[in-house]
């Protein structure tokens, strides 16, 4: 039997500095793992909106002023597919205004992060900026003012970001050309702006804004100074360009006309997306055409959504609510109700108490 010398049988080998890789070791298997969460959420950052052109992931924007901040955008996530036409409406203040800033590169993120076209907009320099408002994004204002110059004529509007971009001159004079006769206002190139109509005028914005191919064009309540009948003739100008030059078009709007028009509709409150409303047209067999839309709450990376406002108070739901897992959908409960006569939100999921599919969730148990 061997003897035991400083805590170790005689004739077994010692390992010099085993001790130390050891405690190396386990110093380290902390820090791995965080480079471990690192990577993997890397990695989750890298494929969300892989296929979008436009993609927020968990976009913030606050403002300070006078020592007080203000939160613009508050993880707001929006995916966009190249080619989509999409409206986006809210209450003033929600930062649906905001959110065209920094996608047209006239304002920058405070956090998150935000791809439009393969640009990182984030990690962008005030060069990169002018050149990606030159190259990517066209933008047109709601005040007519603000889209064209005074001084010069329509067509000579739609040369001048052309000659910015080195364009030729004969290419330049033929795009622009073309680009007031698809908007309908060839007649109107060698006229001033003051010598336009409000909707001749934001016609002739749009054809400036697309005068350097862009792949997306944003539109700030483009029809909100116009007539309705002048506004349908706008928004059916931006329709035009959508289906012809497949040029994705963002549209900020009031106007439930124009929302209302588009497949996807985004509701913005308080600094997120909160719901999205998604349009399409069926027939019956009479061959008569009609639009069915379908009203969703957003549920975003993290598992939150937004409950609508007249939804949760005529249920006094605040600070708390009590969620239940039913085979369809979940029952969200106020936190000091009483569950409907034979149901509780304790007992286990039971189909035959829980509201049909068609029917929908009943008002006891909100929204989900």
């Amino acid at each position: 039997m061997s003897a035991i010398r400083g805590g170790k049988p005689e004739g077994m080998n010692a390992v010099p500095g085993a001790g130390a890789r050891g405690e190396a070791s386990a110093a380290t298997a902390p820090a791995a793992g965080i480079a471990e969460l690192g990577t993997e959420f890397e990695r989750s950052r890298a494929s969300y909106g892989a296929d979008a052109l436009i993609a927020c992931d968990r976009l913030v924007r606050i403002y300070a002023a006078e020592g007080v901040e203000v939160q613009a955008l508050q993880g707001l996530d929006l995916l966009i597919a190249e080619g989509e036409l999409t409206a986006v409406v809210g209450a003033s203040g929600s930062g649906k205004s905001t959110l065209m800033n920094i996608l047209a590169g006239l304002d920058a993120p405070t956090a998150g992060s935000v791809r439009v076209a393969g640009h990182d907009l984030a990690a962008m320099t005030a060069n990169d900026r002018v050149g990606y408002r030159r190259s990517t994004v066209g933008f047109v204002w709601q005040q007519t003012a603000r889209n064209l110059l005074p001084y010069l004529t329509a067509q000579q509007n739609v040369v001048m970001p052309m000659r910015f971009s080195g364009i030729p001159r004969r290419e330049r004079g033929g795009r622009a050309r073309d680009l007031l006769e698809m908007l309908s206002v060839g007649h109107c190139a060698d006229r001033r702006p003051a010598q336009l109509s409000g909707g001749e005028q934001q016609r002739t914005a749009i054809a400036t804004a697309l005068a350097n191919q862009p792949r997306v064009l944003l539109a700030d309540e483009p029809t909100g100074e116009l007539d309705s009948a002048t506004a349908r003739d706008v928004f059916g100008a931006l329709q035009s360009v959508n289906a012809s030059l497949g040029v994705t078009v963002l549209i900020v709007t009031h106007d439930p006309a124009v929302s209302e028009q588009v497949r996807r509709t985004i509701a913005i409150r308080d600094g997120r997306t909160a719901t999205e409303t998604l349009r399409h047209a069926t027939a019956d067999q009479e061959g008569n055409a009609t639009q069915h839309a379908v009203e969703y709450a957003v549920l975003d990376r993290a598992g939150r959504l937004q409950l609508p406002r007249e939804m949760v108070e005529p249920l006094g739901m605040r600070d708390r609510v009590r969620l239940q897992a039913e085979p369809d959908h979940i029952g969200v409960w106020p936190d000091d109700s009483r569950p409907p006569a034979g149901r509780s939100p304790d007992a286990g999921p039971s189909r035959d108490a829980g509201p049909s599919r068609d029917a929908g969730p009943s008002p006891a148990e909100g929204s989900a």
